[in-house]
């Protein structure tokens, strides 16, 4: 999977990520060092400098931001050591200024220990959380039998990898089968939901004969897991598609999720599917999802997207018009095109307030 990261959510993160336990700006790191500089110089310089003196006693706070306690210790000592320097002419400060400047130094060392024990710990249970949610999601593969694959992932909720959309594509014995779905809800309250049925998938894509039977293997999981809570309303919408051995056709099924669609030469056409009701939702009357197969020719691909991608609205509150643009980006290989389609969204100014997540699939005949 091409997890893409883009548009001012991560330009968000970069900047109070440091916030966070992460590394932080360049200029904050710097900061402490300039003032230090600053101030000895002018005051090196003229004696009519000296008031900005009081500017020293910032240095080690400014320092526990960005430095560990042995460097916001050595940044300490040199604020004290300028204060004592004939040069500078602010060598006559008084003993309660100069005892005020030692304590805030001191204490500075001390709450930059913590902040390291801190930033230690954040680091190491975000690297287990890392790891835990891309064992939920691990990467896409370019390939899965004769399919290339491409795929895209923006979370919701930042400092997240996974949320509510999923997607998977598996090989079995009933040929090379894809998910995409989109759970209630986003962020970190939905990956359980996720997990149960992207393993459901996973198994049914390896047991079932038919799409129709996966999708009522995964409505099941959802049923029993909503089962005895009360007001659970857990739910989901999918669409899960079947390439045939020789590439020439697709069958899908959609669970309230929106149609793939398909790109055939310089056309973006969405696909004519027979939606079904959402994953788990138990709706009274309502029939199973039916399956419907479509024509491939050469070089025909599929595009498939979550709903951050289709109800992404503009400044004046319209829709992106997905296959538009999509048919414009044509040209774009599948490699490129969920990245292109994401640069393309941003750039145009929609806004996105849902998990993202884009899957390109390009079937071609297997090798003999």
């Amino acid at each position: 999977m091409r997890s893409v990261r883009g548009g001012s959510s991560h330009r968000d993160l970069e900047n109070r990520g440091w916030l966070r336990g992460a590394p932080p700006p360049w200029w904050v790191r710097v900061l402490p060092v300039l003032l230090l500089v600053a101030v000895t110089v002018a005051t090196v310089i003229t004696p009519a400098a000296r008031d900005a003196g009081f500017l020293l006693g910032a240095i080690p706070p400014l320092a526990v931001l960005s430095y560990g306690p042995l460097a916001t210790a050595v940044l300490g000592l040199g604020v004290v050591a300028v204060l004592n320097i004939p040069a500078t002419h602010l060598n006559r400060p008084g003993n309660t200024d100069l005892l005020s400047i030692v304590f805030v130094a001191a204490l500075s060392v001390f709450v930059s220990y913590v902040r390291s024990r801190r930033d230690a710990q954040l680091d190491t249970e975000r690297a287990i959380a890392e790891a835990v949610q891309r064992a939920v999601m691990p990467p896409l593969p370019e390939r899965v039998g004769h399919v290339g694959c491409a795929g895209f992932y923006r979370a919701a909720q930042d400092g997240t990898l996974v949320g509510g959309d999923f997607f998977d594509v598996r090989d079995g014995p009933y040929g090379v089968r894809a998910v995409m779905g989109d759970v209630q809800g986003h962020g970190l309250s939905a990956v359980a939901t996720v997990v149960s049925l992207l393993g459901a998938f996973r198994e049914a894509a390896l047991e079932q004969p038919d799409l129709e039977s996966v999708a009522a293997r995964m409505d099941r999981r959802l049923a029993v897991d909503s089962a005895g809570v009360r007001h659970a309303e857990l739910f989901a919408t999918g669409v899960l598609l079947e390439f045939s051995a020789d590439g020439r056709a697709v069958r899908v099924v959609a669970c309230g999720h929106p149609a793939p669609v398909l790109l055939h030469e310089e056309d973006a056409l969405e696909v004519t599917v027979t939606p079904g009701p959402p994953l788990g939702l138990g709706l009274v009357g309502a029939g199973p999802p039916k399956e419907v197969t479509v024509a491939l020719g050469p070089g025909d691909r599929l595009f498939l997207a979550s709903d951050g991608v289709w109800e992404a609205r503009d400044a004046q509150d319209a829709f992106y018009p997905l296959p538009a643009r999509l048919a414009a980006l044509t040209g774009t290989a599948s490699a490129e095109l969920p990245g292109a389609v994401w640069t393309d969204l941003v750039r145009r100014g929609y806004v996105v307030q849902d998990d993202v997540s884009m899957l390109v699939l390009a079937p071609a005949p297997p090798v003999a």
